[in-house]
This record gives structure tokens, sequence and C-alpha cells, in this order.
């Protein structure tokens, strides 16, 4: 199971919701780096868990996203 780096706590990263979002508060934030994994959280319990996905997978999903694969509402 992947982890984020040791000296890298997730109350340091800076995270962001999609700008599809808007006012909405049913969202997901993920935080971006050099780390090789990909934190997602839930935006309403941003002291929760993280779920932590490979940095390629999270590309293969956002891809797919992209181009249909999965239905976005």
């Amino acid at each position: 199971m992947s982890s984020i780096p040791e000296g890298a706590a997730a109350a340091d990263l800076i995270w962001r919701k999609s700008s599809f979002s808007g006012a909405q508060s049913n969202c997901v934030e993920i935080a971006v780096g050099d780390t090789g994994v990909v934190p997602v959280r839930d935006s309403k319990n941003p002291d929760g868990p993280a779920l932590l996905f490979p940095a390629d997978a999270w590309a293969s999903f956002l891809a797919g996203v992209k181009g249909g694969e999965f239905p976005t509402d």
C-alpha cells in the first residue's frame, strides 16, 4: 500500500478540488506533488483519512473520465 513519504504530513500538503465543484460541499480534494502518490480526501472531512493512489493509476483514471469511460454526473 502506498503512503505519504516520511516527513510529508497530510496537513502539510496543498489540497485542491475540481473547478467543476463550485460551491458544492460534496467533493473530493486531491494533493499533488513529487511524492509518487496522489492523496484523495473528502472535502467535508479535511482532517479525516486520505486514500492514496499511485500517480500513474490516478493519471489513467483521469484520462478515462475525460475520455467518457466513467459518467461524471
